[in-house]
């Protein structure tokens, strides 16, 4: 889930100057026609400011749509991260956010009325419409990939790529190996931090014995209800099985309910599913299906829960007001390793597809995959809550200490780092079967063997 879904480091911060190439270039100082150019200026002369967007020429009068799932709070950063390409182009952005989209997307791509532009949360659903929707798809341009190249690590070119073509860049990054709490409170309490999978059981127990609820959830998300729950399952995986058999789980070398697979429900299940446990401040264990996934970790402020396992972007869903920091009132602990020394993390990311191959959708495109893009997401982004694995972004641009928390934790050497399983699986899967059979497994109590049975049997045979 977008809103979702980081493997390559967002602190490796050199900031590097990007040529592209893209577009109608300015002609040379030469050239004495006095054509208006991209920058409104006489061209060879560029307006101050635009020297970073001089490349990608006249798009005046141009339009490119953009369909995405980044909502709300999180949509307005979006939208002023592309008002100086705007400003130094003449193109129009327009903007749609949806928490249909997954739903939609596909309804769209069929009915031939794709957007110009997508961000796909899930490399799975980049398969889906490849596979089964080739001709309304377009690779990557040039300019596109040169800038993955040059950005990002090998690993997240590999996932906008079907096949021997690269089709999708990616844009933001989602860490989501976090649990939420109160630091305030903790010290209070007297508890500490875990740095063990036992020892945050072992607070869990202590919390229940001292009268409160440890723990609370909510995987309520319109079309894409279930998925909060399949990031817990996807962290325990890499914990308990490790990310070999998790890499097995995602390519379905080892079936869904392999036993490795069923230890790991049982393990998130003595959390979720435990009636000591949770729902704190809202209800019990099926609340948990009906409770809003942005509402899930307020409870935290009030201490009616301690802990809330969440992705670095649920940051952008406290109050206004909150203070987000290590001595604030909420911030975030890596969750810990079941064993050994390694650091699993689970991550996530939005990747752009283009559906048209018009000049000004190349450029946008490039442009989202540019250094210039990510240090100007950074810099709007003032309340945080946002990181990239691009790393030409300037580390002093990310705005909080919990971005740079998270940014530290994707350049830790120890961290194993893992792409969001439900995203990498097939459409059937990933966003079907697995977000609907975590909504039974909560709502309806269904057996940990029916919903992973279940589950391996909606796996498409080819």
């Amino acid at each position: 889930m977008s809103i979702k879904k980081s493997r390559a480091a967002a602190a490796s911060v050199a900031a590097v100057s990007l040529a592209l190439t893209l577009g109608a270039c300015m002609p040379s100082d030469d050239d004495d026609t006095p054509t208006t150019g991209a920058t409104g200026t006489a061209t060879g002369e560029v307006k101050e400011g635009c020297e970073d967007y001089a490349s990608y020429g006249d798009l005046s009068g141009k339009e490119v749509s953009v369909y995405t799932s980044i909502v709300e709070v999180e949509q307005v950063d979006q939208e002023e991260s592309y008002d100086k390409f705007e400003e130094c182009t003449g193109a129009t952005i327009n903007y749609e956010g949806s928490r249909e989209f997954e739903a939609q997307l596909l309804v769209r791509v069929q009915s031939g009325n794709a957007p110009d532009i997508a961000y796909l949360p899930q490399p799975g659903l980049l398969k889906t419409i490849v596979e089964q929707y080739p001709d309304n798809i377009v690779p990557a341009s040039p300019e596109t990939e040169a800038n993955v190249d040059e950005f990002f690590a090998e690993s997240w070119k590999e996932y906008g790529t079907v096949g021997d073509t690269f089709y999708a860049a990616p844009l933001g990054a989602n860490m989501k190996s976090f649990v939420w709490y109160s630091p305030s409170k903790f010290t209070e309490a007297g508890y500490e931090v875990p740095e063990t999978w036992a020892d945050m059981i072992e607070i869990s127990d202590q919390i229940v014995a001292d009268g409160g609820t440890p723990w609370c959830a909510g995987i309520e998300s319109g079309d894409a209800t279930g998925w909060p729950a399949t990031d817990w399952i996807e962290d325990v995986v890499l914990r308990s099985a490790g990310p070999d058999v998790y890499d097995q789980w995602v390519s379905h070398e080892i079936p869904f309910n392999d036993p490795a697979i069923v230890e790991a429900l049982g393990v998130a299940g003595d959390i979720l599913k435990n009636p000591d446990y949770v729902n704190g401040g809202i209800g019990d264990v099926k609340s948990i299906a009906s409770t809003a996934w942005t509402d899930a970790g307020l409870p935290i402020l009030d201490g009616e829960c301690w802990m809330h396992r969440a992705a670095n972007f649920y940051q952008n869903n406290w109050p206004e007001g909150t203070t987000v920091a290590e001595d604030g009132d909420v911030f975030a602990f890596y969750l810990p390793a079941i064993e050994g020394d390694e650091k699993p993390v689970l991550g996530g990311g939005e990747f752009v597809a283009a559906f048209d191959d018009r000049p000004e959708v190349a450029a946008f495109q490039a442009f989202l995959a540019s250094d210039t893009w990510a240090n100007e997401k950074a810099r709007v982004t003032e309340g945080g809550g946002w990181v990239t694995a691009n790393n030409g972004v300037d580390i002093e641009n990310l705005a909080t200490e919990f971005d740079q928390l998270a940014s530290s934790v994707l350049g830790d050497p120890a961290s194993v780092i893992r792409f969001d399983a439900s995203d990498l699986m097939p459409g059937e899967v990933g966003t079907g079967t697995f977000w609907s059979e975590m909504v039974n497994w909560i709502a309806l109590d269904k057996s940990d063997k029916e919903v992973l049975d279940a589950i391996e049997a909606s796996w498409p045979a080819s």
